[in-house]
């Protein structure tokens, strides 16, 4: 069966999605512990006799750290909505056997020129916390920034590539789109009113991406045939690659593995937060 080429990108809090797998991830922890289908983001189309597939799984193979606790305390309507609960920064999601989730994977190479998809993704404000946490999207197609709380959240991007924006949200049902014109390896979209909100957005040039679901598989259909690099990024582990090989008509199997003690070569923006006592903060570097 011959499918046209789509970009398929659904917000993991929201439903009715044909994108949406069918295994799950749980969505905070402790009392109240809810799941909710977790997608993989297929960005292409499946294979047909002129291009291949990649199949693959991101894995991490040594100790994962326990995700932090969020402290929504700064704003009593954000800890409202967690009463009895707790939430959680998902920044490292492992299944059972060591599937990574929220990696973020796409091939590195020169290909046909492909036109964006219409349809948009979506990231959405929801509880507190930006649904999903990673996505992709391509060059020239649309950003959809949804605001589903009651609450003022500001969105705001921090692209070094042309795609930065910064809109304030302050009701419930808001809506912002922006057309993504440039190749950003990896975008981080944070809030300016609660420093927890956190989420990064892939743009690449070609259709050629995926994020890992809840068991750390992704596909990517459609590749025209080629040798390629593949890389997967992490928000936690940083940016492991590798050559792939694609043949017309045939699934490519591969592998892309964590050690776990990995650490993100570049530096990045990490947003303090401090009691509201406390009204100076040094910063001392230990002697070598």
């Amino acid at each position: 069966m011959k499918v046209s080429a789509a970009i398929v990108i659904a917000a993991c809090m929201l439903t009715g999605s044909a994108a949406l797998r069918p295994d799950v991830v749980s969505t905070m922890a402790g009392d109240g512990l809810e799941t909710v289908p977790y997608p993989t983001v297929s960005s292409v189309a499946p294979q047909s006799l002129k291009t291949g597939v990649i199949e693959g799984r991101v894995r991490v193979d040594g100790p994962v750290p326990a995700n932090p606790i969020i402290r929504m305390g700064a704003d009593p309507m954000c800890s409202r909505m967690y009463s009895g609960k707790r939430a959680v920064q998902e920044i490292v999601i492992r299944s059972a056997d060591g599937g990574l989730a929220n990696a973020y994977v796409d091939l590195q190479g020169k290909f046909p020129a492909a036109r964006a998809p219409a349809g948009s993704v979506t990231l959405d404000q929801r509880e507190c916390l930006y649904a999903p946490r990673v996505l992709g999207a391509q060059v020239g197609q649309t950003l959809r920034v949804t605001n589903s709380d009651p609450v003022l959240h500001n969105v705001h991007s921090l692209s070094a590539a042309g795609n930065a924006f910064n809109v304030s949200q302050p009701q419930a049902g808001m809506v912002y789109t922006i057309t993504l014109g440039h190749p950003d390896a990896i975008m981080r979209i944070k809030c300016d009113v609660h420093s927890w909100m956190t989420a990064y957005v892939g743009v690449d040039p070609h259709p050629y991406f995926a994020v890992t679901g809840a068991n750390g598989a992704f596909t990517i259909a459609g590749v025209p045939p080629g040798r390629y690099s593949i890389r997967a990024w992490h928000e936690r582990y940083g940016q492991l690659t590798q050559a792939v090989t694609v043949k017309a008509g045939q699934t490519t199997t591969i592998g892309l593995g964590y050690t776990g003690h990995e650490r993100p070569a570049a530096a990045r923006i990490q947003d303090l937060t401090l009691p509201e006592d406390v009204t100076a903060v040094a910063f001392i570097m230990p002697l070598r």
